[in-house]
């Protein structure tokens, strides 16, 4: 506006240097009352020009602060989107966080159950038989002595689960053993008192053949046994229990088995403890897959439900912890910086528009001093309408970062 200004103070001292000049030329200069004239229309003309300036000043304020206005919807707009953003960005972490934990936990108590709740399956251990002397030329029936429970010392039966024992005997096909025939395989289980808690006795022998059979049988495998990979011997398995329960109140915790005969002969011998799982602990044995499937699916969604459950709680609980104290003061104070700009807007605005209705001053009385204080009052505007826009900007970004 102050550019324009200068540029028709400019034109008119041009014009009126060109009509000076005409008339110079042609030797018509004109008299003091024209002069005076063409001064009275030139500040007409400049009067008129002024008031359009004046009119269009409001025009231009007022477009200078729609602008502001759309500025700072963009810049709410856009702070409120980041922020609503890194909300969904935390919220989906933390969700996922959650998600992972609760699946680990279920895991961990599936895999906890399981080994607390399923016994061994199957428990071998080696029977080392003795004799022991009765007198100078008599001795005793082998006998074994051996121990029902883990490195740990931990039980190796589950009172209440029933098992399968078996003694695995490995015998040698001599003369001595065919003409044993039957011998008896006595066990006897005893608990930490050494009372016996259960006996067993059962009877065996060595599988018949017949001496041709023997015979061809020899001749077929006779390179294998030169080079001993394989021995004239038998497996005699001696089911001492079918199904074994034992007792909480008084646990095995070691046994003893005793061969009813002297001239036996053995070259190895094991016990075989065998677990009969039925319900719960047959399905989990025999379909480990699936079980464990439904098993960690289950704990999940209890789990869950718990954790549903409490938040529900919480939130009805404690509604103000939720919603009043998070929302309601920050769109408080966002409209009382609203409210404060718009004030000094509306002021601005009314200064500016009664500016409008002074007295206009004539061209030869405007200085140029007159000139710089407009431009340092809209200058100063313009300044003023930065820094409340700073201090709104700043005022917005604490209230969302607190």
């Amino acid at each position: 506006m102050c550019v324009k200004f200068l540029c028709y103070v400019l034109r008119a001292n041009w014009c009126k240097g060109t009509e000076k000049e005409r008339a110079e030329e042609n030797g018509q200069y004109k008299t003091k009352g024209r002069g005076k004239k063409i001064h009275s229309l030139l500040a007409d003309s400049l009067e008129s020009e002024m008031e359009g300036l004046y009119t269009e000043g409001p025009n231009i304020h007022e477009l200078n602060t729609e602008i502001g206005d759309l500025l700072l919807q963009i810049h709410k707009m856009t702070t409120g989107l980041g922020l609503r953003i890194k909300q969904k960005v935390v919220r989906t972490a933390s969700i996922l966080c959650m998600l992972q934990l609760l699946i680990l936990l279920a895991i961990f108590l599936y895999v906890s159950f399981y080994y607390s709740f399923m016994p061994s399956a199957i428990f071998v251990t080696p029977v080392h038989f003795h004799y022991r002397t009765l007198s100078d030329s008599v001795c005793s029936f082998p006998v074994a002595n051996f121990s029902l429970l883990t490195n740990w010392q931990k039980q190796v039966m589950t009172p209440g689960q029933p098992y399968q024992i078996t003694l695995d005997l490995e015998m040698p096909e001599s003369p001595t053993n065919m003409e044993l025939g039957m011998f008896l395989v006595k066990m006897s289980c005893y608990s930490h008192e050494g009372q016996t808690v259960h006996a067993s006795m059962q009877t065996t022998m060595l599988h018949y053949r017949s001496y041709l059979l023997q015979t061809l049988e020899t001749l077929m495998l006779l390179p294998l046994m030169l080079m001993g990979v394989i021995e004239q011997k038998q497996h005699v398995p001696v089911e001492l229990y079918s199904s074994y329960v034992d007792s909480s109140y008084k646990p095995t915790v070691g046994a003893i088995i005793e061969i009813h005969s002297q001239q036996v002969q053995i070259y190895k011998a094991q016990l075989y403890i065998y677990a009969h799982f039925r319900g719960i602990r047959y399905v989990l044995y025999h379909f480990p897959f699936t079980s464990a499937v439904v098993g960690v699916v289950s704990n999940f969604m209890f789990l869950s439900g718990i954790i549903l459950i409490g938040c529900v709680q919480d939130s009805s609980s404690w509604p103000h912890l939720h919603f009043g104290k998070l929302n309601n003061p920050r769109e408080t104070r966002e409209d009382i910086l609203e409210d404060i700009y718009q004030g000094e807007r509306n002021k601005r605005s009314e200064e500016n528009c009664t500016g409008t209705k002074t007295r206009l001053l004539d061209p030869s009385e405007i200085r140029s001093s007159d000139i710089m204080d407009s431009g340092s009052d809209k200058r100063e505007e313009t300044f003023f309408d930065t820094e409340v826009k700073e201090m709104v900007k700043t005022n917005y970004l604490e209230d969302l970062h607190d």
